[in-house]
This record gives structure tokens, C-alpha cells and sequence, in this order.
């Protein structure tokens, strides 16, 4: 048999179905699944009524792109106990998939990014059918199930329960631009998951161009350097069988070596560009030209295509190799678009077909345009590997284990000096005596801070989590006081210097009692500085519904010597505007414990939300709380701490009000002592949480369904008089305060980036020392 006919006999074989019964009902599946995540967005957008005459998007492109590798996982390689984080534009692939499987109703097909319908990106709390990972933010969904693993890991050793299945990420090759990443792939944890596989779908395009620059040989070396196991999909039957026909070997060298642009201008070429350019200009030209003029076009316009990301038998052969004993990840080659009109375009990421268009690809894959919903008769061979399939992913769900009850109050008054970050590490040993089942469900994560948090007598108590144990070398050294005693009964969870793996594992730990019936109380603590850097993927977390405690500390510029580098001034503001997140800022180490306990007892329940705890290195005279002794007074004042905020001293017909915050409080008593001297008496109010005090002014104003109580209790209206603000902190954060009972005021607090140096010369530099305060009060009083 000459050349010619053996190429000709291998290459209609594979342009041909599978010869494989399975992978060729597989295909057919994923043709329909393309044709329903195209009519997803194309309804959407050309059949939909669209009255404000904005575009409605969607990504059919990219959806095409990963359209195979997403059937050729539902339908028959996951399991029920598997997750899987979908990349955030190949949301209608994962909607076509779950209507196909009968766990999407028809009627939410039409909604794509309708109020109340399908979101833009898969939404684990508001699209209606099953969301393993809110995707949206891209790095952030795409590292969740990395977080997701070692909580699922850490809730067995609370339950006693193994449940472990494979956790996958499904990215885009543009997303591994982030550098959320590689901050989480680095992570020594990270390297003995062996439940890890990602898919990257590396079509080389970004939203707005082929991307020059995507090599995967680079990709491959990255996630190598960081121990895992790399597998490459390149090319598909064809093109593979095309490879290994004599001179092969230049068609794969030519193909591998040319740039990523190049690549991408051979899809869109006819026949006759495509024999003019595939062979290009160098030694091997001659070589690839009588090799492809063997080739009939039609064949040779599909090879050109033909990768290993839309080839079945390729995909299931790279799973076949999955190595589960270290994170793997498969790298496949595919084309943005693939099937579709618009592939391979450089600007195809947000087009959208034309309804001529639309209409042509019904034809060709045997569709209705006009009734573009159907489901595969059960009869049949598709009809039964999705009836199979919905049974195989058929999740058991367990019984949820209520979270434990939290204490309220340790009854306990502190005295002396303390400052409210040692307060938490206090709290936290206080809670493992007082309430040891709440205490058994607390997991701390720290970012290598946790001994300059206070944190080390939990952690010689609780141990550090690992996936195994370890021997602690330095168990015998007396001058060691921090004992580092790996576990996997540890709680306390040591993670590198990157924020954004702190907050994306304790939204995951914070999801526990929502994905495995197992609640958690996550405490991540932090430098507050770097809680803005934290900020982006924790709010994205809170979205996706993850309850947890983000403790920032040392916070301020009360943290004098550090210099502006380390000194936070946004971030009360921050915790006052984050949606699903209460905010306290105590200035005793009663406060801290109250407020603490209530924002654990908020976690891990249908209607929880987050706190984030802004603390202090600053030491405090704790006599000056005046905690009530009185058990009923002292539960009153417990009572104000958690809703916003209470009148620290009173004074007997004030002038003014003094509002003070945190770190603050202490100085707005000096000044108020110093004013009664003056005989300008003044009330001193103590805020711990601007955030509530605002709820409850909107609840006030009918604005929102909030309480507003303690509204009366902290500003009430026969106390109404002119009102000077103090925080560490934007002063913006409580100018609010003056509308309650709509009262002069004056506002202070840091507006510039901080100084190094003394705390009272950083102070004075600021504005907020007590001479500035006086002043302002004196001046506010005077007009």
C-alpha cells in the first residue's frame, strides 16, 4: 500500500465517528450541548424584548470552547462526591449540562441574565440549579476548590467522616494571568492535594486578542516547579494521525513552533490559503507541502482544528493518567469558538451570531431554531448515558450538624493594661475552657503573623493542621515558646504572605456548613493594612456564601513607628460598606470579647453573615470600660457593644458629645476630662460598630427592615448637642452619626497617608491627638 493510500485510509477513519459506541454518543451529546449553550445567549440577546436597549452579552465563544471537555467530564468521568469550579464565561455550557442531567427547569433556558434568572457567571447562592463554585472574579473561582479541598479535609477530622472527591478547576488559559494563582499554586499546602485537577482550556485568546506570549511549555514548567503533575492534550486523531504519516514530524514541529497568532490565521483560511501558509518559509516548506496536497480539503480544514480539547478519546485518555497523589493539571489545546462561526476570530470573545447564522448551525447539527429546547428521548443511546449520568451524580445529602451553641459573655471583667489584639488570643483560650464544642470548631488561618497576633497560645494549645502529621524538632528547645506541632487534628492553619489565599481558604472553611453539613467558625487574622489587598477575593467569598471572621491588627496609625507603609486608614470604612459583613471596632478587651463571640454566633446558619474585627496594639487602661457590675446592667452594656455602640460616660448637661472609636476611645477621655475642667462638660459615646449604627438609621428612616433601638440608647434626643468625631481611621466613617438627631458637628480622623514616629507626634500630625480634639470642640461650640 503506497503513502498516499494509507494517509487517505487513517484520516477518513478519524474524520469519521469515534468507533467507539460510548465516545460516539458522547459526541452527540456534545453537539447538543454546544447548540443549547449557543441558544442560551442567543436568546438572550436576539429574541429576548430588550426595552433599555443595552447589550445583554454572553460568551458563546468561549463557551464553544470548552463545550467538549465539559461533556466529556459530566458524562462520564465525575462522581457524585466530585466539585467543580467552572470558568465564569462557560456558564451556559454548565445550565445546558444541568437542564440536560433534569436539574434545570426549561423555563430558566430564556433567562440568561435576566432579574431573578441565570446570572452572567455560575452563582452557587442565586442561579437555581446546582453551583458547586461562585465564578465570576476570575483567579478567585479558579482557586476556590484548592481551599475547598482542605476544608473538606478538615471537616473530617471534626465529623470523623471521610468524604473525599476530586476537586476540579476548569480555567481559562487568559486567567492564569492573575496572580492569585500562582500565590495559591505556590502554597506549600497545596503540593499533597492530591484531589486537585485543573483543565485549562488554552485557546491562546484573551478578550480582546490572541494573546502572543501564551506558551505551554512555560505553563507546563510552572506548575512542574510547583509539584504537579502535568499533562498536555495538544492534538486530536487526526491531526495526530496526520503526524505520524512519513514527513509528519515537520507538520508537528512546524505547528508547535509557529506563533500563537499565526496559528490562529490558519482557522479562518480557505483550503487554498491553508496549503499556501501552513507550510511556511523554512526548510521543511517542501516536506509539509507534498504531505497536505495528499490531503482533500474538507479533511484538511478539519485537522488544522482538530485538538485535544474537542477530541473525546484524547480527553479520556489524559483522566485515565490522573495521578492522585498530587494536584494535577491537564493542559488541552482548543480553539475559541470551536464549531461555531466565529471561531478562531481574535475578536470573537463577546460576539454574538447572527440570527443567519444561528439558523445555519441548527441546520448543520440537525437542530430547530425555532424550537430550540429539546431533550434526548430517554430511548435512545444519548437518552440513557444522561439518564445514567444524572443517577451516577445523584448527591446524597447528609443530615446538617447545627453549629454549636456560642457563649454570650465569659463573665469575666479584665483589669489592668491590655490591648484588644491580645484580647482576641485571650478569647479564643477562654473559649476552649468555657464552650470546648464551640472551641472544637474554631480554625484559625494566619499569613506567617500568627506570633505577632497574639495567636500563639492557641496555637500551642490547638496545634497547626497538616494533611499528616510531622515532628516538631524544636519540642525540646526551652527557649522555644511557640511550639509548632503539625497535625491533622490541628487548628490553626498556617498559610505564606499572600492575603488573597488567607481569605480565599477562610470563605471556603466559612462554606462547610452549607457544601458538607458541617459547620466551622474561621477566624483569618491579618495585618489590617493589607486587609484592602485581601478585600476583592473576601467579599467575592461572602458572595459566594462563605460566613468567616477577618480580624485586622494592628490597625491604624496608631501603629506609629511602622510608618505609612503599615498604617490602614481606609479600612473602617470598608467594613461600614461591605455587603453581608458586620464590622467592630473595639476599644476594650471586654468589647472584643463580647463582640467576638457574637459575630461567631452568627456562622455557619442559613441567615449568618461575616465580621471583620478591626483591633489594636495600642495598651488600655482597662478600668476605663466601666463594665457595669450589676449582672443586669452588664448585660445591657454587652447588649450595646454588639449592636453599635453605648454611652461610656455620661456627663450631667453636656455641651457637646465626643463620639470616639478603637484605638481613640482613651484619648476622647482625656479630652473630655480636661473640657469638665474648662467647665465644659461633654458626653463621651464609644462606637464599636459604624456599620450597625448606620443599619439602624436606615431602619429609622424606613429605609431598610433593621432595628433602631440603640439609636435611643446611644444618641438620644434629649442629648442632642453639637458632636466631634474621632476615629483612627477616614473621619468620614461616623459624619453620619450627626444626622441621627441632626445636630452640628465636627469630624476627625486620617486623611493623609501615614507618618513614622512617636504615636502622639503622629497624632498631632493627624489631627486627632486630645489638644486637636479639644480645639475642635471648643471651636464647634463657640459658633
Amino acid at each position: 500500500m503506497n503513502p498516499s493510500s494509507v494517509s487517505d485510509d487513517r484520516l477518513t477513519k478519524t474524520v469519521a465517528p469515534y468507533n467507539d459506541p460510548y465516545l460516539d454518543t458522547l459526541a452527540e451529546i456534545e453537539r447538543r450541548v454546544l447548540w443549547l449553550a449557543t441558544s442560551i445567549v442567543h436568546h438572550a440577546n436576539r429574541v429576548r424584548a430588550n426595552p433599555s436597549g443595552i447589550k445583554v452579552g454572553g460568551h458563546q465563544a468561549s463557551s464553544a470552547s470548552i463545550a467538549t471537555i465539559m461533556t466529556s467530564l459530566w458524562f462520564g468521568q465525575l462522581r457524585s462526591e466530585d466539585r467543580v469550579s467552572v470558568k465564569p464565561h462557560a456558564s451556559p455550557v454548565l445550565h445546558s449540562i444541568n437542564y440536560l442531567l433534569g436539574s434545570l427547569e426549561e423555563k430558566y433556558l430564556t433567562t440568561l441574565r435576566e432579574f431573578q434568572g441565570l446570572q452572567s457567571y455560575p452563582s452557587r447562592s442565586k442561579d437555581p440549579d446546582p453551583v458547586d463554585y461562585s465564578t465570576g472574579s476570575v483567579g478567585i473561582g479558579a482557586t476556590a476548590p484548592l481551599w475547598g479541598a482542605i476544608s473538606r479535609r478538615y471537616t473530617e477530622t471534626v465529623s470523623g467522616k471521610v468524604s473525599r472527591g476530586r476537586q476540579y478547576s476548569l480555567v481559562g488559559d487568559a486567567e492564569l494571568d492573575e496572580g492569585a494563582i500562582w500565590e495559591a499554586v505556590l502554597d506549600s499546602n497545596v503540593a499533597e492535594l492530591g484531589e486537585i485537577v485543573w483543565i485549562v482550556d488554552l485557546n491562546r485568546q484573551s478578550l480582546d486578542r490572541v494573546v502572543p506570549n501564551i506558551a505551554a511549555g512555560k505553563i507546563e514548567r510552572l506548575f512542574s516547579a510547583a509539584g504537579w503533575q502535568v499533562l498536555t492534550v495538544r492534538f486530536g486523531r487526526l491531526l495526530e494521525n496526520l503526524m505520524a504519516l512519513p514527513r509528519g514530524d515537520a507538520l508537528r514541529k512546524r505547528i508547535l513552533d509557529m506563533p500563537n497568532l499565526e496559528y490562529q490565521r490558519l482557522l479562518r483560511c480557505s483550503a487554498k490559503e491553508l496549503r499556501e501558509r501552513l507550510p511556511g518559509v523554512g526548510p521543511s516548506r517542501e516536506a509539509i507541502a507534498e504531505l497536505i496536497a495528499k490531503i482533500e480539503d474538507a479533511t484538511l480544514l478539519h485537522a488544522i482544528k482538530n485538538l485535544g480539547g474537542h477530541d473525546l478519546s484524547a480527553l479520556r485518555e489524559a483522566y485515565s493518567k490522573i495521578d492522585d497523589t498530587r494536584p494535577t493539571v491537564i493542559i488541552a489545546y482548543t480553539v475559541k469558538g470551536n464549531g461555531l462561526p466565529t471561531e478562531g476570530h481574535p475578536q470573537n470573545h463577546s460576539s454574538l451570531l447572527t440570527v443567519q447564522q444561528y439558523r445555519e448551525l441548527a441546520e448543520r447539527l440537525g437542530e430547530d431554531a425555532d424550537a430550540p429546547w429539546s431533550r434526548f428521548d430517554p430511548s435512545c443511546p444519548a437518552g440513557r448515558l444522561v439518564t445514567a449520568s444524572a443517577e451516577a451524580l445523584q448527591r446524597n445529602h447528609e443530615p446538617d450538624v447545627p453549629p454549636p451553641a456560642v457563649p454570650e459573655d465569659f463573665g469575666r471583667t479584665p483589669a489592668g493594661t491590655a490591648t484588644t489584639q491580645a484580647a482576641l488570643g485571650r478569647a479564643l483560650l477562654d473559649l476552649s475552657r468555657f464552650a470546648p464544642e464551640a472551641a472544637r470548631r474554631v480554625v484559625t488561618v494566619s499569613p506567617d503573623v500568627t506570633s505577632s497576633t497574639n495567636l500563639a497560645g492557641w496555637l500551642n494549645k490547638v496545634g497547626v493542621w497538616s494533611t499528616q502529621e510531622r515532628q516538631n524538632w524544636f519540642d525540646d528547645d526551652p527557649e522555644t515558646i511557640m511550639h509548632w506541632r503539625e497535625k491533622p487534628t490541628g487548628q490553626h492553619i498556617q498559610l505564606g504572605i499572600a492575603e488573597a489565599n488567607l481569605v480565599g481558604l477562610i470563605g471556603e472553611l466559612g462554606s462547610t456548613w452549607s457544601r458538607w453539613g458541617q459547620p466551622l467558625f474561621p477566624i483569618g487574622v491579618l495585618y489590617d493594612p493589607f486587609v484592602e489587598r485581601a478585600l476583592e477575593p473576601w467579599s467575592y467569598g461572602i458572595y459566594a456564601g462563605g460566613q468567616s471572621i477577618l480580624v485586622g491588627t494592628p490597625s491604624g496609625v496608631t501603629l506609629a513607628p511602622e510608618g505609612g507603609a503599615h498604617q490602614s486608614i481606609k479600612t473602617p470604612s470598608i467594613g461600614l460598606e461591605q455587603p453581608g459583613c458586620t464590622s467592630y471596632e473595639p476599644a476594650f478587651a471586654i468589647d472584643t470579647e463580647w463582640t467576638l463571640l457574637t459575630s461567631m454566633s452568627q456562622l455557619g446558619r442559613v441567615d449568618g453573615k461575616s465580621a471583620y474585627l478591626r483591633l489594636s496594639t495600642k495598651p488600655v487602661d482597662q478600668q476605663l470600660a466601666k463594665v457595669p457590675e450589676d449582672p443586669a446592667a452588664r448585660e445591657r452594656r454587652r447588649r450595646q457593644v454588639v449592636a453599635g455602640g453605648y454611652i461610656l460616660r455620661p456627663a450631667e448637661s453636656p455641651r457637646a458629645t465626643l463620639v470616639a472609636m478603637g484605638a481613640l476611645v482613651p484619648d476622647a477621655l482625656t479630652a473630655a476630662d480636661r473640657l469638665a475642667a474648662q467647665g465644659t462638660p461633654v458626653d463621651v459615646v464609644c462606637v464599636t460598630s459604624p456599620g450597625l449604627l448606620y443599619e439602624a438609621l436606615q431602619g429609622r428612616n424606613g429605609q431598610r427592615n433593621a432595628s433602631s433601638w440603640i439609636l435611643d440608647q446611644v444618641l438620644p434626643r434629649e442629648r442632642a448637642v453639637p458632636m466631634v468625631t474621632v476615629l483612627d481611621g477616614h473621619p468620614h466613617t461616623l459624619a453620619f452619626l450627626a444626622s441621627v438627631q441632626q445636630v452640628k458637628s465636627r469630624n476627625l480622623g486620617v486623611s493623609n497617608f501615614g507618618q513614622a514616629g512617636d504615636i502622639q507626634d503622629v497624632y498631632r500630625y493627624h489631627g486627632i491627638d486630645v489638644d486637636s480634639i479639644i480645639r475642635t470642640t471648643l471651636d464647634l461650640i463657640a459658633q
